[in-house]
């Protein structure tokens, strides 16, 4: 168990508390569990755990689960993983980073007695093929709307009982709030209050009867390039090497975060010049890491002030379960209708004023602006596939001065974040967008062009940070 002491009032660094890990459960919380349709029980061959959104092969939830039931049932378990070229906005890069974990997590599966099968189909097709033979399905939670719309073809084609298990969220989202959230403000204290129940160690299950010599056919994933060179996607985005993916990677970097860079980053996260971050997103975007491992991990770090913990937990507990909040209750969160009416209202009332300069679609994507601090953040995301959060929020704020309508602003940030972003095309990502126009965020003074919506500048930059020595370091990235 674990337990959990706040301290003082709720507010916006409210602090998650001292926790004290005191053992892992094997016990997975009801509130993880979903059925998603109401086959009868059959006896089939084996049973599948169908692993589209949490690649990985430990603290997973839904595959613990899947071993449990399994193991009831006396039956080996079977993973799948359904490879489509059509994923949206998806590219080279996003799928080289993925196929990379994924052949990562076949051989840790297999090393669990568990035989991951990639097929080359839609992931709902897919794993509908592979359950034929069935006792029951499996699998994780999607929260984007073409996951959702697998999860439900699954449910409604698959001849056998279908079961969703939440595991990429620390607290259930639907548990967290039955409604969009307005802001962290209003999430927050929920959160808290689910913490004792949800933030607790997952046990590993062993496996019973093993699945490792069942012929089932799939890709094989031992040549990753040949693999990519194949797949009908767009090719323009070359994949990156800043970011090596993978579950023991992303342990590596999140251990070097704790022991180096932890207990400064209350106060040196935000300086784009320096590197006071722990680079989890695109780890934790593919699912080849655990939420709940690295809030443990954060939590449990020893020679690290309470202050420090509680500043990277409301990031990656209470501010990226907002994001999941937003995308599972609010169908048009790639939108522009998904911002908050009095952000829409206000930015109409100032759509005709004159900006200072106008930039197409073409001069951002190449950087080709005369304000260097933005620059170097357009060109730190195509190089390496990740922009410092603080340099996001200016970028974001930038384009809608630049550009002819917040429509169209909107659009522009959106196809470039998940374009050249490795976590672009997440909860993360859309949420973070819109909050450049005023979502999870409140009216402030009124400017030209943003009218209530929160101004950034660059004389906010200088007086801030270092930022010519951020500029810096971008150019030694493209040397």
């Amino acid at each position: 168990m674990l337990t959990v002491r706040r301290f003082g009032r709720v507010d916006r660094s409210a602090p998650i508390g001292d926790v004290r890990v005191k053992g892992a459960s094997a016990t997975i919380q009801s509130e993880r569990v979903r059925a998603l349709n109401d086959q009868p029980a059959r006896d089939g061959k084996y049973v599948v755990y169908w692993m589209q959104a949490s690649q990985r092969a430990e603290f997973n939830h839904a595959l613990e689960y899947a071993i449990q039931e399994a193991n009831r049932l006396g039956q080996p378990l079977v993973a799948v993983f359904g490879l489509t070229d059509e994923f949206p906005e998806a590219n080279l890069r996003h799928y080289a980073f993925m196929l990379e974990g994924l052949r990562q997590a076949q051989a840790a599966l297999a090393r669990r007695g568990v035989q991951l099968v990639v097929r080359r189909q839609s992931p709902g097709q897919a794993a509908i093929d592979i359950a034929r033979d069935a006792s029951m399905l499996i699998t994780d939670v999607g929260y984007l709307r073409i996951q959702k719309k697998w999860r439900q073809h699954v449910a409604d084609n698959a001849r056998c009982f279908v079961v969703q298990v939440e595991t990429d969220a620390i607290v259930p989202v639907e548990i967290g709030s039955g409604k969009e959230e307005y802001a962290a403000a209003t999430l927050r204290p929920k959160i808290h209050r689910q913490l004792d129940r949800f933030l607790v160690p997952l046990k590993t299950t062993p496996l019973r009867r093993d699945s490792l010599g069942l012929r089932l056919g799939g890709v094989d994933l031992s040549n990753v390039e040949a693999l990519l060179a194949d797949l009908r996607v767009d090719k323009s985005v070359s994949p990156v090497d800043t970011h090596t993916p993978g579950t023991m990677q992303a342990k590596r970097r999140l251990k070097r975060f704790i022991a180096e860079r932890l207990k400064d980053y209350p106060t040196l996260r935000n300086d784009p010049s320096l590197d006071c971050v722990s680079h989890m997103s695109p780890y934790l975007h593919f699912g080849q890491i655990s939420p709940l491992y690295v809030a443990l991990q954060i939590a449990g770090a020893r020679g690290v002030g309470r202050q420090a913990k509680d500043a990277y937990l409301e990031e990656l507990i209470v501010r990226r379960e907002l994001s999941l909040n937003f995308v599972h209750y609010n169908r048009r969160y790639d939108s522009y209708r998904a911002l908050p009416a009095w952000a829409r209202t206000t930015l109409a009332d100032h759509r005709r004023d004159r900006r200072p300069v106008r930039y197409s679609a073409d001069d951002l994507e190449h950087a080709r602006t005369d304000d260097p601090y933005w620059n170097a953040a357009q060109r730190e995301m195509v190089l390496v596939g990740k922009m410092h959060n603080y340099m996001r929020m200016y970028w974001g704020k930038k384009i809608l001065e630049w550009t002819s309508s917040p429509q169209q602003a909107f659009r522009i940030a959106l196809r470039l974040n998940n374009k050249y972003e490795l976590d672009g095309r997440d909860p993360n990502s859309f949420a973070g967008v819109a909050w450049c126009f005023g979502k999870h965020d409140r009216p402030w003074s009124r400017r030209p062009i943003f009218g209530t919506v929160r101004y950034m500048n660059a004389a906010g930059l200088r007086r801030k940070f270092d930022i010519d020595a951020y500029v810096r370091k971008v150019e030694q990235l493209e040397r």
